[in-house]
């Protein structure tokens, strides 16, 4: 049996099953008991775990992922890490793999299936990169479909901070070879285009049923990625939009350069695409191939790889390989093709003269026949201590016609965080009419520290990242029916704001829907049918299992005692304790006797003994209950409560203080003192009357 099944990690997530293995850690799903939910708890592998420096690594990089928050992201709630066992705890997600759904499907989906899913990716890509995440292993495997058609990425276990070591060598965890860039492939510089690339590889297969490159053996796979250029998608399925496979292939360019330069320019074309399926983006073999000078040239691969392409169209016909070439094509290669050579010379210099023309028309003879035209002064957006949107707002920005962009960030001593800090062109330079773009530049503040968006996660975890910023959490707490207890609804200032090291930032965390309360309704005398509809359908409380107990006050049938005093407020779905009446106790009188016969009476005689004078029989002592409530600290989150009745000990259990208060039930007889401990210091002590 699994070492940690039914294990509890922390006192909180209690492991239930295995639900999946993975190369670095494996996967159950687990309860977390504090908030009642069910979890996926993903444990390190024994082996990785001893060794300290993947342990650390595993660790940092689990907290920069959990700082993610995104809907097509698994999130992850929390990140352990002790001398025994290090952890981290996500999102379980219902549904399957994109791979699973792929099969399911035959190996090939339709295309509009294949843009939404390919949409949904470059969303959640967004948010990581935009947080310096790489995740470097995308592929279906990773991706999470779930029942209503949404996507969220998974397994960021090997993603890797853009700010620490980009080169990814060989011997270390990589993603599926079918599915790594180049420069993955390379071991070789990598950003977050190479998840673009990976993307693409993944909307490859899902167009056309089948991977790009395959080969007898992961090294050979690899070298294709590196040397290659696959068949396009409407070469196998000419069914394939025409658009679709232009992006498709961009994002599949050998050089990142040629790729996309982000998730947000891939996702621009796939929504361009979607409002109009006829669009063309005229991407040109150029904008696929690798340049000259690239760090590693193609080579002839052997007969396990695919057929190795040097130039082609996106659409055109495929260019022959040496075994394809006919006796004439022979012949041309081996003349040099210098026919070709010329024309291309011809080419580049019609193309400079007409270059040289267009620059002569714009910069003098329009001036001289037309004259020079209107011009404009640039407005002054630094003085003003202006942002980027107050900037874009001023009217003499709006009135002129003038297009204010953003530009680069840089750290500032002496301007504000967000504060425009330089503009090109510079105020009241002269411009004409189409030169009407201000870039500007914008302050980082002292410490250039950006703010994560902590929406919907867990208050440790965001307390925990403001901490490593340098940053002063400050919390407030307040109802939510629609954010989970102890998660961030907002925060101040808002995400993606700069700030400077040391500022506050304000968590309005979540104290889950607020509890309705009611009035105690005295329920003594009433029936057990009438008091159980008045605390379950007037108050909303439930009761406990009623007690049945000998009452010489109250007739059998009705209640004669109630666990919450009268005209005390009670919250919705307490627990009330109900006792019923089953009438009088029965004693018996003085020197009753139990036999049946009834023995004559003898008279006194001169010698008989007196009759001693009968004494009370002794009564029972009737305890009474009490309620006792007691206030619960705000840290730490667990505590023990002790409670004793006349030095008696009644209570002693652990309370989670996230509950605020809590209720106990003590018996008692006559005037008693009820003191209440928390973790053994006396906090309350009162008298309480239980005859009363």
């Amino acid at each position: 049996m699994d070492q940690y099944i039914g294990k509890f990690l922390d006192n909180r997530y209690e492991i239930m099953e295995r639900i999946g293995t993975g190369g670095m850690a494996v996967v159950y799903k687990a309860k977390c008991h504090w908030l009642n939910r069910f979890v996926a708890v993903k444990i390190l592998k024994e082996d990785l775990a001893q060794d300290e420096e993947f342990r650390r690594r595993f660790h940092d990089e689990s907290q920069a992922v959990a700082m993610l928050s995104h809907p097509n992201i698994v999130a992850v709630y929390d990140v352990s890490r002790s001398s025994e066992l290090d952890y981290i705890v996500m999102e379980l997600i219902d549904g399957i793999t994109l791979k699973q759904y792929m099969q399911k499907k035959g190996g090939k989906l339709s295309w509009k299936e294949a843009l939404h899913f390919t949409s949904e990716i470059m969303k959640a890509l967004s948010h990581a990169h935009g947080r310096g995440i790489i995740h470097r292993d995308i592929k279906p495997h990773n991706i999470m479909v779930l029942r209503d058609g949404s996507v969220k990425v998974a397994d960021f276990g090997i993603a890797r901070l853009m700010s620490s070591s980009q080169s990814t060598m060989t011997q270390e965890a990589l993603g599926s070879v079918h599915y790594i860039s180049p420069e993955q492939a390379r071991g070789s510089h990598i950003d977050a285009r190479s998840d673009i690339y990976s993307a693409g590889v993944v909307l490859y297969e899902m167009l056309t049923g089948r991977l790009p490159y395959e080969g007898d053996s992961p090294v050979a796979v690899a070298i294709q990625h590196i040397n290659s250029i696959p068949l396009s998608p409407r070469e196998l399925d000419p069914s394939i939009p025409e658009p679709l496979e232009e992006i498709t292939m961009k994002a599949m360019a050998s050089s990142p350069d040629k790729r996309y330069v982000s998730a947000d320019a891939m996702l621009a074309d796939l929504e361009e695409f979607r409002k109009n399926p006829n669009i063309s983006f005229d991407y040109t073999p150029a904008d696929l191939l690798a340049s000259d000078g690239e760090e590693e040239p193609t080579q002839k691969l052997g007969a396990n790889s695919v057929q190795v392409v040097t130039a082609r169209g996106i659409h055109g016909e495929r260019k022959h390989t040496h075994a394809e070439r006919s006796g004439e094509d022979e012949e041309y290669y081996e003349e040099g093709g210098g026919g070709k050579s010329t024309l291309v010379i011809i080419l580049v210099a019609l193309l400079c003269l007409v270059g040289v023309g267009i620059f002569l028309w714009s910069t003098i003879f329009s001036d001289i026949i037309f004259g020079a035209g209107e011009t404009f002064a640039v407005p002054d957006l630094v003085s003003g201590g202006y942002t980027l949107e107050q900037a874009q707002a001023l009217p003499g920005v709006v009135d002129q016609g003038f297009t204010v962009e953003e530009g680069e960030y840089v750290i500032s001593e002496t301007v504000e965080a967000g504060k425009i800090i330089s503009q090109k062109p510079e105020a009241n330079t002269q411009v004409k009419v189409g030169d009407q773009t201000i870039t500007v530049s914008i302050s980082l503040g002292k410490s250039g520290l950006k703010l994560d968006d902590y929406y919907n996660q867990d208050r440790r975890v965001a307390e925990s990242s403001l901490n490593s910023l340098g940053l002063v959490p400050v919390i407030v707490e307040e109802n939510s029916s629609e954010i989970s207890a102890g998660h961030v609804i907002s925060q101040t200032p808002q995400a993606d704001e700069y700030v400077e090291k040391g500022s506050a930032v304000t968590l309005v965390v979540s104290l889950g829907p607020k509890v309705q309360e009611h009035v105690m309704i005295p329920l003594l005398g009433l029936s057990l049918a009438e008091a159980t509809r008045i605390v379950t359908e007037d108050l909303h409380c439930r009761l406990a299992p009623v007690e049945q107990v000998a009452s010489n006050e109250y007739p059998e049938g009705t209640v004669c005692f109630q666990s919450t005093p009268v005209d005390t407020m009670v919250a919705e779905n307490t627990i009330i304790l109900l006792k019923v009446s089953t009438g009088p106790e029965m004693t018996l009188p003085p020197n009753a006797s139990h036999s049946p016969a009834v023995e004559e009476s003898v008279p006194p005689t001169e010698t008989s003994v007196p009759t001693p004078t009968p004494q009370p029989t002794p009564t029972a002592v009737r305890l009474s209950r009490k309620s006792c409530v007691v206030d619960l600290p705000s840290e730490p989150e667990t505590v023990n409560v002790r409670v004793t009745v006349g030095g008696v000990e009644q209570y002693n259990k652990p309370a989670d203080t996230r509950m605020r208060k809590i209720t106990v039930t003590v018996e008692g007889s006559g005037t008693q003192e009820i003191v209440v401990y928390i973790d053994g210091t006396a906090v309350k002590s009162y008298t309480e009357d239980f005859g009363s």
